[in-house]
């Protein structure tokens, strides 16, 4: 069977969050280690370098950690600098280095859960005028505001975890 290109549904940016929205993708983005971390459970080494399209899920695992520290800091530099140009880096390449093709997940799924307690930490201390706050994004040629990156950021735990559970489903381990 063909993977779905995206399992959970297209990313539909949201540029201004009321604040109930926000406390949804805040949930989300708590969420998110837990529903990894049980996603991989018990997976072999074999089993984690099964595939979904181009990327193992071991992958998969590592990509998330290193993408979610860009948009952390991300967020730091639109709230201490006035639309900062932000450094794009190739996800693939990043894929490719040896620690994302065969390392252990533990690692990284830490990663995953303290960053994540501490970006909510910070996101919860925000104001709507901060979120508002953008950075520009030289790749897209995009301004981005922090509503719209949390809105991405969130699909983005919710896509690849789908992945994951996409290959288990098919596999049925």
């Amino acid at each position: 069977m063909t993977p779905p290109k995206n399992p959970v549904g297209e990313c539909i940016e949201e540029t201004q969050l009321p604040p109930e929205r926000r406390a949804e993708l805040f949930a989300v983005i708590a969420a998110a280690p837990g529903h990894l971390k049980a996603a991989v459970l018990e997976l072999t080494d074999a089993q984690l370098d099964m595939k979904y399209v181009n990327w193992k899920i071991r992958q998969i695992v590592h990509h998330l950690a290193d993408s979610h520290i860009h948009s952390y800091a991300r967020f730091k530099w639109a709230l201490t600098e006035l639309n900062p140009t932000i450094k794009p880096y190739d996800e693939s390449l990043f894929a490719a280095l040896p620690d994302s093709l065969s390392g252990d997940i533990s690692q990284p799924l830490a990663l995953f859960e303290g960053l994540h307690g501490r970006w909510l930490q910070l996101m919860q201390t925000m104001s709507d005028s901060q979120f508002r706050r953008t950075f520009y994004h030289p790749e897209s040629k995009k301004t981005v505001t922090l509503d719209a990156a949390l809105s991405s950021y969130a699909w983005h735990c919710r896509h690849h975890t789908a992945q994951i559970l996409w290959v288990r489903e098919q596999f049925t381990f």
